[in-house]
């Protein structure tokens, strides 16, 4: 069975793909910044955009995650450069801080930019 499914999926692979229809090259998805895209990130880009800082527990809270989902996708933010942290402490409670970078504040705005001018592109259709 297995070898069927397999066959069937690699004929529908080999099928050609129609094109997009009325939508811009330049504006097509693959264009989009991958990075931003996935949801809790655009979530954290989002909320720094309009914080000048937060605290990983009010990203948590805000975004209503985990714990570990928050500190993976800050990461991968961080690693960007994007959004810088600062860890340190309140008292003797541990306080980890998020904020935007100038390239992290950039690359939204390209983000957004390019979100308009699809959601433009299909409105014109």
């Amino acid at each position: 069975m297995a070898g069927k499914t397999n066959a069937a999926r690699h004929e529908r692979d080999k099928k050609p793909q129609p094109e997009p229809v009325g939508v811009p090259a330049a504006l097509s998805a693959p264009q989009l910044d991958r990075l931003i895209h996935e949801r809790l990130r655009l979530g954290i880009l989002s909320a720094l955009s309009v914080n000048q800082s937060l605290t990983f527990a009010e990203l948590k809270k805000l975004l209503d995650t985990t714990d570990g989902n928050l500190s993976v996708h800050a990461r991968k933010l961080e690693e960007a450069a994007y959004i810088s942290c600062t860890k340190g402490f309140k008292g003797r409670v541990p306080r980890t801080e998020y904020r935007l970078t100038a390239a992290g504040r950039k690359a939204m705005e390209r983000y957004l930019d390019h979100m308009e001018a699809l959601i433009q592109a299909m409105r014109d259709r």
